[in-house]
């Protein structure tokens, strides 16, 4: 009698933990991603080394905004980046004296314009240039060390995984991205 409460025990153990497995494996594909920041390319939003959150699913709930901090998959390189999405689809843009030009106007969004922008690249600088449709403009919030938008063109919204939302390693930069 004690065998069998034994063997049922650890089969109920095993099937809660297989339960649980499966309920975390779904939630981290689509709901959050866990991703490591290699460079310094979006100092001093990110470090090198911090441990961030994403929340996957929230641009098919709802259009990418102005400033978020976005995570996509560099078609190319095959591998994922971090950096702050600047211009929309259909929209125009110019990099001049370090000012970020939107349809023609500088552009207020406190967490754009508190940065100084390098004018060098090939992508909308010192000249306008059309987002694509369902396209986007990125830049790294380091913009002199910050391999983005200028030099490579633009981020296809198919390759989009989710926006940055939380860095919880270290624990002292622990907090929500802005």
């Amino acid at each position: 009698m004690k065998r069998k409460n034994i063997k049922r025990e650890t089969f109920n153990w095993f099937k809660s933990l297989l339960v649980a497995f499966v309920i975390a494996l779904f939630i981290r594909t689509f709901f959050v991603g866990n991703f490591k920041i290699p460079t310094t390319s979006m100092v001093p939003t990110l470090k090198v080394g911090d441990r961030l959150l994403s929340f996957n699913i929230i641009y098919k709930i709802r259009e990418p905004q102005r400033g978020e901090v976005i995570i996509f998959k560099f078609p190319e390189r095959k591998k994922f980046l971090v950096k702050r999405l600047i211009a929309l689809p259909n929209e125009r843009v110019m990099i001049k004296d370090g000012k970020i030009y939107i349809n023609g106007n500088v552009v207020n969004d406190s967490k754009i314009n508190c940065r100084y922008y390098f004018s060098f690249g090939e992508y909308g600088v010192e000249k306008e240039i059309e987002v694509p449709p369902d396209s986007y403009y990125v830049l790294g919030d380091n913009s002199f060390n910050s391999d983005d938008s200028r030099f490579w063109g633009f981020v296809p919204k198919k390759n989009l995984i989710g926006k940055a939302l939380f860095i919880y390693w270290p624990p002292w930069r622990m907090g929500f991205i802005k």
